[in-house]
C-alpha cells in the first residue's frame, strides 16, 4: 500500500494527492472529485506518511494501521466513521489491540476509518505482497550408461 504524496489539508474535506510543486505552493488534487487547488505554505496540511497512532509501546505508522484494516476486511470498505462511539472503539480495538486509549481520541479513530474508506474507494488499498520462499532445486546427476 502506497500512501506517498497523499495529504490531509486543514479546512478541506477529504484527502488530496500532490500533483505538482510551484514556487510558492503545492498543487493538490482531490481523491474524490479530482478538482485541483493550490496549497500555500501558511495552510496546515499533513502527509499521511507522517501520521502515527499511539500505542502503549510506541507509535504505529498509519500505513500499518491501514494494512491491519485491509487484512481484516480483505481490502474492502470498513466500518463507517459515522458509526456509534462504542462500535468504532470496539472495532478499532480489534484492529489495534494495544492502542493508547488516553492519547487516541474518538475523533482520531473516526479519521482513520474515514481515510481508509476514502483510499479504498479510489483503489489505493492493497495488501503488501508477501515474498514467496524460493524453491530449492535439486540437480540430478545423469547416470553413466
Amino acid at each position: 500500500m502506497n500512501i506517498e504524496g497523499i495529504i490531509n489539508v486543514s479546512g478541506k474535506s477529504g484527502l488530496h494527492k500532490i500533483v505538482s510543486q510551484g514556487k510558492n505552493s503545492v498543487i493538490v488534487e482531490s481523491l474524490t472529485d479530482n478538482k485541483r487547488m493550490p496549497v500555500y505554505p501558511h495552510t496546515s496540511a499533513n502527509s499521511l506518511e507522517e501520521i502515527g497512532i499511539y500505542t502503549y509501546d510506541d507509535t504505529l505508522p498509519l500505513v500499518e494501521v491501514f494494512t491491519n484494516i485491509a487484512k481484516k476486511t480483505d481490502c474492502k470498505s470498513s466500518i463507517s466513521h459515522k458509526a456509534s462511539k462504542n462500535e468504532l472503539e470496539e472495532y478499532f480495538r480489534i484492529i489495534l489491540p494495544d492502542y493508547d486509549e488516553d492519547r487516541v481520541y474518538i475523533s482520531d479513530i473516526k479519521k482513520v476509518f474515514q481515510w481508509y474508506n476514502s483510499l479504498q474507494s479510489v483503489g489505493l488499498i492493497e495488501l503488501p505482497k508477501e515474498e514467496e520462499p524460493k524453491k530449492k532445486t535439486t540437480k540430478t546427476k545423469k547416470e553413466d550408461e
